[in-house]
């Protein structure tokens, strides 16, 4: 593409009245908890109609602020997705010092729960704890700073808290993070309870003294510390590996959030509550997970079944320093976090045009100047990368002076084909023409609101050895 065809205006001064605001959209001894904690909330809470029972529950909730703590270069906030990282400590505080005298406290398990826009789908992504990476530097709660440093993720729990492992997980997956969540020993052991109990199910008969595990060969309900020990166990099932281990938890959590998804529960507002109170008195989450965030969440996910939910790994390779460890595999581990980055509603049918209005030119006929007016960096770098990608002539990439609310689609003298097909690709913004534009170009000019694009397909692809929350928890043992 030559540059002199590049539109010559970089900054604006928009005279068009902006567009209206658009509509507002609106479930682990480690994390495995909360996963059920965010599913329930999502898939129960219209039984709550009482406004003094959210009340009750956001009150038992341990909040903490991390938000200068995050870093500035934070990824930018692409669809209307939700991304909570849950995390589970091995604290040995409080309830927890029965489990032995460990000073500090890590997370060895990770996983990034994300919900799909409009309550789609839902994934949990777990990251090995053996996982080698780097991390960035940290601020603890008591100002000092921890420089960045190379090693096992798991680290960044104890360098600087739930802030240092989201901004690491940020860091590696650019991926934006809503909130964090962390369970420990006890709460995890409240939320089992509370659900009388999840289904399990192993190949043999287990005695574990050291993680005082007791089961039968077979099918059966474990709660407490039974719970516990078959979720911390590593040497007396599989292969005594961290990503054995993983998949056993994953199948765990599969069983929770089909528990908590039965008629059952739903039926009950008694259990439902009690279930509830047990989870938010067992979490710690950050200070933006507010009362109106959870109930927006309920209402928007609660047709969710526990077929919709999956759970995957990371894709890792051996660590070539250390047998030992793991290194992410990003030949396929990128697309995987590509597509969470850019996952959008499954695709509804472009629209067809009546007859009188404006026909649309195919995309590699639109030639399309990208403004990012948001106020957050890149995203019109990232958003004009998305365009290109799906055949649109991307001839100028800027930033605006002013900032805008909404974002708008501004067309020269004869590209109201142009602007009518960018519409398509971005949509809920009318086009307008713009009497300063260059003729035959199409500006896009991204305000606060951001630019989702359309979804072409399902945007997260299917991971081997995923596990489905629907799935016959005796089918692989």
């Amino acid at each position: 593409m030559q540059s002199a065809a590049a539109p010559s205006p970089v900054y604006f001064t928009v005279s068009a009245p902006p567009p209206p605001e658009p509509p507002v959209r609106g479930r682990l001894w480690r994390v495995l908890g909360w996963v059920s904690i965010v599913l329930s909330v999502v898939l129960v809470g219209g039984s709550l109609t009482f406004y003094g029972f959210w009340r009750r529950l956001d009150g038992q909730i341990d909040r903490e602020n991390v938000d200068g703590r995050l870093g500035e270069n934070r990824p930018a906030k692409l669809n209307n997705s939700l991304n909570i990282l849950l995390m589970g400590s091995d604290s040995r505080a409080g309830e927890n010092a029965r489990y032995g005298t460990e000073a500090g406290q890590r997370s060895d398990t990770t996983i990034l729960l994300h919900i799909s826009p409009g309550g789609e789908s839902a994934i949990g992504i777990s990251f090995p704890r053996d996982s080698m990476v780097q991390m960035p530097a940290c601020e603890r709660k008591d100002g000092s700073t921890v420089p960045a440093q190379f090693g096992m993720i798991n680290a960044a729990f104890s360098n600087g808290g739930p802030a240092c492992t989201w901004r690491t997980i940020e860091s590696l997956t650019r991926i934006h993070i809503d909130h964090y969540v962390e369970v420990d020993f006890a709460g995890f052991k409240r939320v089992v309870d509370a659900l009388g109990g999840v289904e399990i199910c192993v190949p043999r008969r287990i005695d574990d003294p050291k993680a005082e595990l007791h089961l039968k060969a077979g099918r059966q309900t474990v709660r407490g510390d039974q719970a516990l020990g078959y979720v911390r166990t590593r040497y007396v099932l599989g292969d005594g590996s961290d990503l054995d281990r993983i998949k056993r938890q994953q199948a765990f959590m599969a069983s929770v959030v089909k528990k908590a998804t039965g008629k059952g529960m739903l039926t009950d507002p008694g259990r439902t509550y009690g279930f509830l109170s047990a989870a938010t008195k067992s979490i710690k989450a950050d200070d933006k997970l507010t009362l109106s965030v959870m109930q927006k969440l309920a209402g928007s996910l609660r047709g969710m079944s526990a077929g919709k939910v999956r759970f995957v790994t990371v894709p890792v390779q051996a660590f070539p320093q250390d047998k030992n460890r793991v290194q992410f595999d990003q030949a396929l581990a990128a697309p995987l976090f590509k597509s969470i980055r850019e996952d959008n509603k499954v695709p509804e049918p472009a629209p067809v045009p009546a007859q009188n209005q404006v026909q649309p030119v195919p995309p590699a006929q639109v030639r399309v100047g990208v403004f990012n007016a948001s106020g957050t960096e890149g995203l019109a770098q990232r958003t004009a990368d998305q365009l290109t990608e799906r055949g649109y002539q991307v001839v100028k990439v800027g930033t605006s002076t002013k900032r805008y609310a909404q974002t708008q689609i501004l067309y020269g003298t004869g590209a109201e084909r142009q602007a009518a097909r960018m519409a398509i690709a971005v949509p809920g913004h009318q086009p307008r023409p713009w009497a300063s534009a260059r003729p035959g170009y199409v500006y896009l000019v991204i305000g606060r609101d951001g630019a989702a694009l359309r979804g072409l397909n399902p945007a997260v692809p299917k991971v081997a050895g995923e596990i489905r929350a629907d799935r016959d928890i005796c089918a692989q043992t």
